[in-house]
């Protein structure tokens, strides 16, 4: 039994008798099943993949050092002498990815939308009104019929006066419109630019003045809730175009725009005298989007991506994912507007994947949206693929452990001997059948690869998601600025807490942080601030120069790195592991540095704690916390020291504030912080923080200055001794 194993097992609380049958009957099933396995892999000697126990798997080579030296660079052993720009000779703009599949997989599907049945309110007990969804059977787009919607299209804006070289911007919701639209500004060579739905007014207005759009793809809600209010502070705005397909008619709209619905335009587009008039192919050095991050500071910036930027990530990434083919089914939920998931799903496309879409509120049978009794997308779906941010893998991993507390005795103890058994075999390097039905079925129950990025994800909950979801997490790294591709780790690498070994798309090198107390010279492990080189390194920031040589640089080869903030070790089988952020480090009065995101997310893993930001400021001695406390939980330990109150009241309890705070005091020495790390002061925040509070990105990371602001009155109140 590994040491990582036993420190991850449940506590078990058993009746002897009910042990003994319990390991009676594992053995039995163990021999069954294992001695057929053990004759073959004695006979045809040890697997390289997947053969081995947990040390040998996470001991074995994923990258090395080109130059020998522990600051790198380090790639991937596959790629040491040359990296990979692209998946197919030839196919070197992304309007060929997509012929190239829709060649391949005319017939096969490609787009997926399940129909609204019906809608209805349903009133909940405090009286507030929730919509609910009845939702019907998905309907697909094949390849063929996706590319021609997508060709239609890109003739149609072109005809609407949209110009080769020339922005558009999209402003929607993830469907099935948005990559048609998408893949239509590929083929007509109209840099997208893209914006995330949940963005401010004045954010967005920025980004399109900035990009000096003129065309606009959006959805009908978004128009009318987001768009509309800020028409007047976008003077260049000539054209919206609606995804939806009702209503026809738009009034009251500003002089100077007309609103047209995405089908007008494709029926325009396909008029003969505008198929005949053509369209400019990108070249792969081109733009294809321009990114406007939300970003953890400041103004959104917009990050250049050009098409051999992408094509270079996704074939990256693609390489990670064993055995990915037109079997596959995706489901898109997460924005794409993110990097994270518009890789994905053109990692998909070029693969002949389908995609079916959802959302976070209709994702699962229990999802806020999806009425009782019927189903959430996974389990119509039955996705095979999904990437997800640990945000939500921990939001199940709570559920699932709160609903196990829940249960009677013996099958709380039925749960905990299977799970400590299923940790044992992983452990060991063997795979086994035995996994929680129930548990997989949140997910549709076919899951075979989960892709973790956007944030860490604790060991935990990567160690939940292997064990009861039968089903590797490959948890990534990257950024915006490199495309999203960075690491991936290995699927049969069952070690928690690494993001894997450089893509064959990139490397990575360590530079020095002296500040900060970390060198490639550090003991055991090279220490260093990250930077990435490779093909999928972006142009830049769009329109911002001064940022751009802060954050890029070009070697003597003429190759580009990006300088990504974050500080990692590489570890002897050349795994990367983050383990701070500059940006995140603040140095107290008596000079102890604290890196508030180690103390986040150990602080994170305590049940009683749903999110938390440590703040600390460098004229004083201590850390202080602002807490989004586990409803559930708060209620438990409100109703154990008999206070009484609503959820406001509660959170604004200053003896709830202690209770909360001793209970994460104790969580953060069970995780050896040390004292100055351990928050001192807290206030708890009655509302959760959303990217629609403007708190948190749409990645769910923390935005410090935001936060900074909004409990400023609470920060002055912590540390003026009150």
């Amino acid at each position: 039994m590994t040491h990582l194993a036993s420190k991850m097992k449940l506590k078990e609380d058993l009746n002897p008798m009910l042990l003994l049958l319990f390991h009676l009957m594992v053995w039995i099933y163990t021999s069954i099943t294992f001695l057929p396995s053990y004759l073959l892999s004695w006979i045809s000697g040890p697997d390289p993949g997947f053969g081995g126990s947990e040390e040998d798997r996470a001991r074995r080579m994923k990258a090395r050092s080109v130059s020998g030296s522990p600051e790198g660079p380090y790639r991937a052993v596959s790629s040491t002498k040359r990296l990979v720009t692209s998946m197919h000779l030839g196919v070197d703009t992304l309007d060929k990815v997509f012929e190239y599949a829709a060649q391949r997989f005319p017939y096969r599907d490609c787009l997926g939308t399940r129909e609204v049945i019906s809608e209805e309110d349903e009133r909940q007990n405090n009286g507030k009104v929730f919509k609910k969804v009845i939702l019907g059977e998905y309907r697909w787009l094949s390849y063929e019929e996706t590319h021609s919607a997508a060709s239609r299209l890109g003739s149609g804006l072109s005809s609407l006066g949209q110009r080769p070289k020339n922005n558009i911007a999209i402003f929607c919701e993830t469907r099935a419109e948005w990559i048609i639209a998408a893949q239509a500004c590929f083929m007509y060579n109209f840099p997208l630019v893209t914006l995330y739905s949940t963005l401010g007014g004045p954010a967005i207005a920025h980004g399109l003045n900035e990009a000096q759009v003129t065309h606009i793809i959006t959805s009908r809600e978004l128009l009318e809730t987001r768009l509309k209010a800020i028409l007047r502070e976008v003077p260049r705005l000539q054209h919206i175009i609606v995804v939806d397909n009702t209503p026809t008619t738009w009034l009251g709209y500003p002089r100077g725009i007309s609103v047209h619905n995405m089908s007008a335009v494709q029926e325009l587009g396909a008029k003969p005298e505008n198929v005949a008039r053509g369209r400019q192919q990108p070249l792969p050095s081109d733009i294809a989007v321009i990114m406007y991050t939300s970003g953890s500071t400041g103004i959104p910036k917009g990050v250049m991506i050009s098409h051999s930027n992408i094509i270079a990530g996704i074939t990256g990434m693609a390489e990670r994912i064993p055995n990915l083919s037109e079997e596959d089914t995706y489901i898109g939920y997460l924005p794409l507007a993110h990097v994270l998931e518009l890789s994905a799903e053109l990692v998909c496309v070029s693969h002949g994947c389908r995609i079916g879409y959802s959302s976070p509120q209709t994702l699962a049978d229990q999802s806020t949206k999806i009425k009782k009794g019927s189903k959430g997308d996974t389990s119509v779906l039955q996705p095979t693929l999904m990437a997800a941010v640990p945000e939500i893998m921990d939001r199940i991993y709570k559920n699932v452990m709160t609903k196990v507390e829940e249960m009677n005795h013996v099958q709380r103890t039925l749960f905990t001997l299977a799970y400590n058994y299923k940790l044992e075999q992983l452990a060991k390097g063997y795979s086994t059948p035995l996994c929680d039905k129930k548990v997989r079925s949140l997910l549709g129950g076919r899951t075979r690869v989960l892709l973790s990025g956007g944030a860490p994800l604790s060991a935990a909950t990567q160690r939940f998601m292997n064990v009861c979801f039968c089903c590797p997490v490959g948890q990534g790294y990257g950024l915006t600025e490199t495309c999203g591709a960075g690491t991936i780790s290995e699927l049969w690498d069952y070690s928690t807490g690494r993001v894997g070994g450089p893509l064959v798309c990139c490397e990575i090198k360590l530079k020095d942080w002296v500040e900060g107390g970390y060198r490639s010279t550090d003991k055991p492990h090279p220490r260093g601030e990250i930077l990435i080189g490779g093909p999928n390194v972006t142009m830049g920031y769009y329109k911002n120069q001064a940022k751009n040589q802060e954050d890029f640089c070009v070697d003597e080869n003429g190759q580009r790195w990006f300088c990504t903030g974050d500080i990692g070790e590489f570890h002897d089988d050349g795994c990367l592991k983050i383990i701070d952020r500059k940006k995140d480090l603040v140095k107290l009065q008596a000079g102890e540095y604290v890196s508030l995101g180690k103390v986040e997310a150990m602080l994170k893993n305590c049940p009683l704690v749903d999110n938390i930001c440590a703040y600390a400021n460098s004229d004083e001695t201590y850390v202080i916390g602002f807490v989004v406390p586990n409803q559930k939980q708060l209620l438990a330990l409100a109703d154990q020291y008999r206070i009484r109150g609503s959820w406001e009241e509660l959170c604004n309890n200053k003896a709830m504030e202690e209770l909360v705070l001793k209970v994460i005091t104790e969580a953060a020495l069970a995780a050896q912080l040390e004292r100055f790390e351990i928050p001192r002061k807290i206030r708890l925040s009655p509302e959760p923080w959303t990217p629609e509070t403007g708190l948190v990105t749409d990645a769910f990371k923390l935005k410090r200055k935001e936060l900074k602001t909004h409990y400023q009155a609470d920060i002055e109140r912590m540390y003026g001794g009150k």
